[in-house]
């Protein structure tokens, strides 16, 4: 037996697997030398709001007949349907393309870009009127026709009681956007998530004075589900960054959306070990301040960030609203466009602790909180480029038109190991990501 180190701790390597440590990826009941492979190991005991009430153990119990491994999009998504939501795993093998043959198989008969910017653009159309009620025939109705085939393409609805993992050091998915959507218990770990492309991202003339091109799917979306467990992934715009894009009408063809969103009443997730990276809407957690929204996320947004890495990102990282959100352990990095990090929105409850920051030369600190409503946020043991920070008193200082205040209201009480901020950033960016784990 050989023994080497994982995420700082000595564990036992036998036949070139590695046994993961009870506290970062066992269950707390299993035995040393017992221990689940990594496709049937269940988040542990207080690690987060995942490990809430039920827990989440995903496929952990599947049996052999709802076990998969996959290396195409079409079997992945029938490995997903397979079975409804009997417990399964599926392991992912290599980098699976879902993006299709190319935007033109999407497009449907009488489709056209040029006809389309001739019909909306400001001098044509103005800004005072959206594109909701033009007809299906209209250059706006193709679009929407067109982006329906791209839509059922892309997603892949995950059922309840799954877990999907990436087989080695190169696994996931390209273009791909996994919808969590309605279930209970499900575990996405070790996988690559390059950003899908929209081939069809709509002009809002009234998105801004400027109007403004905006697009959809996200690399993963929990969508009302519960008990979700997202970790050691990487997700990135890849080769796609925003600086490929080309402008029409003065804005950027934006062709992404986020990269992890968490809305419509979602509840009790936990995201760690993650890289979030080269993106600019990061992540959401709830879509909307309406009343309608209010309704359903109130209560819920319950979500956990630790030993994540944020890197060369825009802004995002997270946008709350209403939910208790406990962030703590991550490693921030701003490049040259950073906006935000935090953005504290209606009705929020963010308490970020133990947290390291890495600016460069002409980002300040204060830039780190974004103010969007007044709500209240607990910010206490971070630390920004290695020195200890009040983020509060320097955003205030800074930003003065946008007084945040202290105090979140509650204190997080599921957590398992937490690693001393000045730490944070040797460890987070040796071991968070896909291809990482032991």
């Amino acid at each position: 037996m050989r023994t080497r180190k994982c995420h700082g701790r000595v564990i036992a390597v036998l036949g070139g697997c590695t046994a993961l440590v009870l506290s970062v990826t066992a269950t707390a009941s299993a035995r040393a030398g017992n221990l689940p492979g990594l496709d049937r190991q269940v988040l542990a005991a207080e690690d987060g709001w995942g490990a809430s009430g039920t827990g989440t153990t995903g496929g952990a119990a599947a049996d052999p007949a709802h076990v998969y491994t996959v290396t195409t999009w079409d079997a992945f998504k029938a490995a997903l349907a397979d079975g409804g939501s009997a417990p399964k795993i599926i392991r992912v093998r290599g980098t699976i393309d879902a993006d299709g043959p190319s935007c033109d198989s999407f497009a449907v008969p009488g489709y056209d870009f040029a006809a389309y910017l001739a019909t909306y653009s400001p001098q044509a159309w103005g800004h005072s009127t959206n594109l909701d009620g033009e007809p299906a025939g209209s250059p706006e109705g193709l679009r929407r026709a067109s982006e329906a085939r791209q839509d059922a393409y892309v997603k892949a609805y995950v059922p309840a009681n799954t877990t999907i993992v990436g087989v080695g050091k190169d696994a996931g998915f390209k273009g791909a956007s996994l919808q969590i959507k309605g279930v209970d218990n499900v575990i996405v770990r070790n996988l690559s998530l390059e950003s899908p492309l929209d081939c069809f991202p709509q002009w809002d003339p009234t998105d801004t004075a400027d109007g403004n091109w905006n697009s959809e799917y996200d690399s993963a979306v929990v969508y009302g589900s519960t008990h979700v467990w997202m970790d050691h992934n990487t997700f990135t715009d890849g080769d796609h960054p925003d600086s490929t894009l080309p402008y029409y009408f003065g804005r950027i063809y934006e062709r992404h959306d986020g990269e992890l969103d968490i809305v419509k009443g979602a509840d009790l997730v936990t995201a760690s070990w993650n890289v979030f990276e080269d993106h600019d809407k990061t992540i959401l957690i709830g879509n909307s301040d309406g009343a309608s929204t209010a309704a359903v996320d109130r209560g819920h947004l319950k979500v956990t960030f630790h030993h994540n890495l944020f890197a060369n990102l825009v802004e995002r990282a997270p946008r709350i609203r209403f939910g208790q959100v406990d962030s703590y352990d991550n490693h921030f990095v701003a490049e040259d466009g950073f906006s935000y990090s935090y953005g504290i929105g209606m009705e929020s409850q963010l308490v970020a602790e133990h947290n390291a920051f890495t600016l460069p030369d002409g980002i300040q600190a204060g830039s780190i909180l974004k103010k969007w409503k007044e709500a209240p946020l607990t910010a206490d043991d971070n630390y920004v480029n290695g020195a200890p920070t009040d983020l509060i008193a320097v955003h205030n200082a800074q930003i003065p038109s946008e007084i945040l205040q202290s105090g979140a209201g509650w204190t997080p009480t599921l957590r398992t190991r937490v690693d001393p901020a000045r730490a944070v950033p040797w460890i987070v960016d040796h071991q968070a990501g896909a291809g990482h784990l032991c």
